[in-house]
């Protein structure tokens, strides 16, 4: 069974040749791990917070950026709420599709659920259509309904650890209508192209470039 992530669709909508080479023909390019490292940990460090395990030992590893970036996270009034589950799969089938990612913390007030996702890097540029926005907050909305029926809100909250900013995207009900048509929309284009072209303009940025005819 197809799963489509949010990478997935970015993906293609950058350019279809890149998502040929790395979902089709599974063709992996080496990348530096450094730029990697510094919001790998911090998630690390967040998820073994929220279960409850101790992370005294795990603070003097972090160097004085992570450590500020860390306070920040700590101290954020969503990461604060109630905690429901964090690092957390979750996937829903809308139309012919199935759609999933991993989510970063799952967090509720009441019957006030929000989807969190710490960035130690840049934030979406237009968070409330970005591809990860949609699939989470559709997923995380099927799973609610199970249990809630239509008595829950549930929000994605991007906390951009950077600026020390937080950005609140509501799910409301025209929004379940538009996300789960531009996502549906979105993974026919895929399934329905026969020719993945690259897109030019973004060949100087691609890892795939060296290679790409």
């Amino acid at each position: 069974m197809q799963i489509f992530s949010p990478n997935m669709l970015k993906t293609f909508e950058e350019c279809p040749k890149k998502y040929e080479f790395r979902y089709i023909q599974k063709l992996s390019v080496p990348q530096s791990a450094k730029i990697f490292e510094k919001g790998k940990k911090i998630h690390a460090l967040a998820h073994y917070y929220l279960k409850g395990d101790d992370i005294e030992k795990f603070i003097p590893t972090l160097s004085s950026e992570e450590s500020e970036i860390w306070q920040r996270l700590f101290n954020n009034e969503y990461f604060q709420k109630t905690y429901v589950n964090s690092e957390y799969s979750l996937s829903a089938k809308v139309g012919d599709y199935w759609i999933g990612g991993r989510l970063d913390a799952f967090m509720r007030s009441d019957k006030n659920y929000f989807i969190l996702d710490y960035k130690t890097g840049s934030v979406p540029q237009n968070p409330s259509e970005d591809f990860q926005t949609m699939i989470y907050l559709i997923c995380a909305d099927e799973i609610l309904k199970k249990g809630w029926g239509n008595d829950f809100t549930l929000s994605f909250v991007y906390i951009d650890l950077k600026n020390n900013k937080n950005h609140l995207i509501n799910y409301d009900n025209p929004k379940r209508l538009d996300y789960k048509s531009k996502i549906t929309e979105e993974c026919k284009k895929i399934t329905t192209t026969r020719n993945f072209s690259k897109n030019q303009s973004r060949c100087n940025f691609c890892e795939y470039s060296k290679f790409c005819l």
